[in-house]
Parts: structure tokens; sequence; C-alpha cells
């Protein structure tokens, strides 16, 4: 289904030190992946200067996955993307999401509302930073990458999205299979971009990978979903087994679902570099 090829990133978690930054970069560039991602919460790290300080010692394109649009102000936004756009020489991806943290809203005094209003806040804010970014000269637009699983994200990213990346929920509807449920949203979005569905790449969130369910450090995604791992271990997004087993699962999820672009956390970063191998 996909006209894209494999590519893959991984999401690192802290920076360190300076020297030590850059050769988990390195580090994570000779393990095969194309792509540095930084997520965005409070008690990590900051991601623009991180990226920034990557770009000099890697080729590697370098994303937000994801940036909490919901309290960030087009303004600050637009100046912080269009620096460092130029400075990692065009490398930059811009992921976005709505937000799911209350603790971050309140931080900076904002309600956190439902999640049609976090939308309409991610959908002015984007629209507002696009518009400043084309006003600059040199037109420092990033690829932008949309985020999430519900309904109303998925027709926002048809919309607007040059990369939409499915989230760890996107495997979970009650009452549907797991891979019934991710189909599903693949449709959903697909069928509402129309004309623009084969210009979207498409993205999947790994969140663990392991030769057995035994293996798996679900840790980090226990705690963000509430799933339990049983519930947790059925997801797309979860991928057990060999290295060539799993290799052959994503080729499916690229043939049947048009899925060309994963994303591994830091933990995960080794073992899925094996599973790489197979698909290059």
């Amino acid at each position: 289904m996909s006209n894209h090829p494999f590519r893959f990133g991984v999401s690192l978690i802290n920076v360190g030190s300076r020297s030590a930054w850059r050769d988990r970069v390195r580090e994570v560039e000779d393990l095969g992946y194309d792509v540095l991602q930084m997520p965005d919460h409070l008690g990590m790290q900051s991601p623009f200067p991180a990226l920034v300080a990557a770009a000099d010692v890697t080729a590697m394109r370098l994303g937000t996955y994801v940036l909490n649009a919901g309290i960030a102000s087009p303004a600050y936004l637009a100046r912080d993307v269009a620096d460092t756009q130029r400075l990692t020489d065009g490398r930059l991806e811009l992921g976005l999401g709505a937000g799911y943290m209350p603790n971050e809203f309140e931080a900076v005094g904002l309600p956190f509302g439902t999640g049609g209003e976090r939308l309409g806040r991610l959908e002015a804010t984007l629209a507002a930073t696009r518009e400043l970014l084309a006003a600059e000269a040199d037109r420092p637009v990033p690829p932008i990458m949309l985020a999430g699983s519900g309904e109303r994200m998925l027709r926002f990213g048809a919309r607007e999205a040059d990369i939409f990346s499915f989230s760890i929920m996107a495997g979970v509807t009650e009452g549907v299979p797991p891979e019934e449920a991710f189909a599903r949203r693949v449709r959903v979005l697909r069928e509402a971009a129309g004309e623009r569905a084969d210009r979207i790449e498409l993205n999947l969130f790994v969140a663990a990978v392991g030769a057995s369910a035994e293996q798996l450090d679900l840790a980090i995604i226990r705690q963000a979903s509430g799933l339990d791992d049983a519930s947790l271990n059925q997801l797309p997004g979860v991928l057990i087994g060999s290295p060539g087993e799993i290799a052959d699962r994503l080729r499916r999820y690229h043939e049947e679902y048009g899925v060309s672009y994963i994303s591994v956390l830091e933990p995960h970063r080794a073992a899925f570099a094996e599973v790489i191998k197979h698909l290059r």
C-alpha cells in the first residue's frame, strides 16, 4: 500500500553532559536509525537545544516526538522552529500533539480542558505557527508530524500532516481486537485524506520490543497508558518475537496499512536495531 520506504526513528529521553549526549547520538546513528527524536515533557530535556547539539555530530534527520502544542505560544514556537531548522541545515521534523498530561497544563497556568478543546488549541497553534514561518524570508517550514489516535485527530492529520504518527492507543477500542482497531484508524485517516492519502507518511510508535512477553520492559508505556501487561502485549506497537519475525510483521504493516516509519523508545534501541538489519 505504501509508496514510502522504511525509515526508523529513536526517541532519546535524557541528555546528560555535552560529551555524553554526542556519544549517544553517534551510537544510535551507528545502530542504523534515520531520525533522532526528542520527547517534550517537564522533567526531561528541552528538545530544541538537544537537537541543535546533535546536528553537529550526525547526518540523521532530527524531530520533536512530540511537542505539547496545547501549552505552546505560536510566536515563541515559530522562533524556536525557525532557528532549529536553520541550525540543523533543514533536517527538522516538527512533531506536534494536543497534550495528555494535566500537570503540564497546570505548570503553565492553563486549563487541561476536554480532548476537543485541546485539539482546538493544537489546530490554532499549528495554523498560526505555519503563518509566522511562511512569512520569514527563507520560509523555514519543516515537515509536520501530527500524532494521536482519536477520530478528530485523524481527520485533522488527514488535512494537515506530512507525517501522521499512530500512538500506542491506536490499537485500543473496547470490544475490538487491537489490530482491527488499528486498521480502522488507518482507514479513517486515508479516507479523510482523499487524494492526499499517498503523500502522508504513516508512523507507528513502538513502545516495546522483545523476544518474548517475559522479556518486555513495559514500565514507561504501562504508566502512560494505564493498560495492563496482557492488553499491552496485543497492541500493534508492542513487538514480540525474533528480529526476523518482527521484521516480517512490519513488512505486513507496510503492505497492508502503509506504515513505513517506525519510532522506538530509547530503552529498546539496541533490540530494534537487530530488526532494522532485516529491513534494509
